[in-house]
């Protein structure tokens, strides 16, 4: 392998079908999402009601991620997130029978969306279990000299599946409509299922198999807390996210700011990931590890403003451009953030970490959506997505102001001490 390959974790066969495994669950998840949302929306004309959606999958990932960070360390990981990728699929499945106009005609609204909340609660469910269990299978795959590579392709794999997700819900809805946008979903969770058995089972590296799971969760909190630089990227990451929840308002501005209807949503849905993803590209030819603090710093600011941008603009190329670089900024902060959890976490504690990490960050989206859409509901949506990030920009500049040592951070010298193992 030679120095500064671009293509250098691509050129190992399993982390290219574990590639595409992972973008097969991102795209059906994002776009399930998405088509969720719409169907909601549609329903009740309530923009809080698109905060229930995400309050109803945080609550339990957040509830149970501890626990499920001790269970993917202490078990196979191929196997496990088979499991999990069964559990999408009959959530997948449920949906897809639960829009059969033939098969709810009789039902009211209520008991239609009370269903939908009751499987997206079971996708929580799921998604708590499968971010830890990815994010250890990762580490087992490719030797840990190409980690940072590697973590480069691997989030704009996930990036790619967040573009195309919602793009093709956006469309699908249009075209082909929510139910069968739904079966187009389960089909993508199969596709992800027969490619992860390609992949043989892996060793178990926790060497305290049956350790008491309260110890187990004690010593996986105080890592990542006595850990200052993990702990200062994943609080500044979630109030970032937290607050600058303006995609979840989305169908909001589709239908009664813009006026763009499903196609523009599905633009508009799209924007950030292509951003993101344009970034991610480009970052394996140009890395992001010289002076990684202060350029996540940056990159967290300009997020900010682009949504502030967002929330002003009457005009729906604008925009379209505002979030198209909220995605761009997005795209630095995440891989500079993956980079820092591969290179500074032990392989024994990898799933307890990536639980802490998934209720610091992953779980924000879903409370930022709640936030929005109850801050939506209190001030207006324009007034909301305005504050939000408003207050990401606080959230920076005070980060930077009490954290020197953040702001000094570089990740050379971990990168060079993995080349040598």
């Amino acid at each position: 392998m030679k120095k500064n390959d671009p293509y250098a974790a691509l050129r190992f066969r399993e982390f290219n079908i574990f590639l595409i495994v992972r973008f097969a669950m991102v795209f059906a998840w994002s776009m399930q999402f998405v088509v969720i949302e719409w169907e909601v929306y549609s329903i009740t004309k309530d923009p809080l009601s698109l905060g229930i959606i995400g309050l109803m999958e945080v609550i339990p990932a957040v509830s149970l991620a501890l626990f499920a960070g001790h269970v993917v360390d202490q078990k196979e990981k191929r196997n496990l997130l088979i499991k999990c990728i069964i559990g999408f699929s009959v959530i997948s499945l449920g949906l897809f029978l639960l829009t059969w106009p033939k098969i709810i005609a009789n039902w009211s609204t209520n008991v239609v969306l009370y269903c939908i909340y009751f499987l997206v609660f079971l996708g929580g469910i799921v998604r708590a279990f499968l971010g830890p269990t990815i994010f250890s299978l990762f580490s087992l795959i490719v030797p840990k000299k190409v980690y940072p590579n590697a973590a480069t392709w691997s989030s704009s794999v996930w990036q790619m599946g967040a573009v195309l997700g919602p793009a093709l819900a956006g469309f699908s809805i249009n075209w082909i409509g929510v139910h069968w946008s739904m079966c187009l979903i389960f089909g993508f969770s199969l596709i992800a299922f027969i490619n992860l058995l390609q992949i043989p089972v892996k060793p178990i590296l926790n060497p305290k198999i049956g350790e008491n799971v309260f110890k187990s969760l004690r010593e996986g909190v105080k890592f990542v807390f006595s850990t200052k630089i993990i702990l200062g990227a994943l609080t500044l990451d979630m109030i970032a996210v937290l607050f600058g929840g303006a995609v979840a308002l989305l169908p909001v501005f589709a239908q009664d700011i813009l006026h763009v209807g499903s196609q523009g949503f599905g633009i508009l849905r799209a924007a950030p990931a292509v951003g993101a993803l344009i970034t991610m590209f480009t970052s394996a030819y140009f890395p992001l590890n010289k002076s990684a603090g202060m350029k996540l710093l940056a990159a967290i600011f300009g997020f900010g403003v682009c949504i502030i941008v967002f929330g002003l603009s009457k005009f729906f190329w604008l925009s379209v451009l505002a979030l198209f670089f909220s995605g761009v900024f997005d795209g630095i902060s995440m891989i500079i953030r993956q980079t820092i959890l591969q290179l500074r976490t032990p392989d024994e504690m990898r799933g307890r970490v990536a639980s802490v990490n998934s209720m610091f960050v992953g779980s924000s989206n879903e409370l930022g959506a709640f936030e929005s859409g109850l801050t939506a509901r209190l001030m207006g949506t324009v007034t909301a997505v305005v504050f939000g990030g408003t207050m990401t920009l606080i959230t920076v500049v005070t980060t930077g102001i009490i954290s020197p040592a953040f702001r000094k951070l570089d990740l050379r010298k971990d990168i060079e001490e993995h080349e040598k193992e």
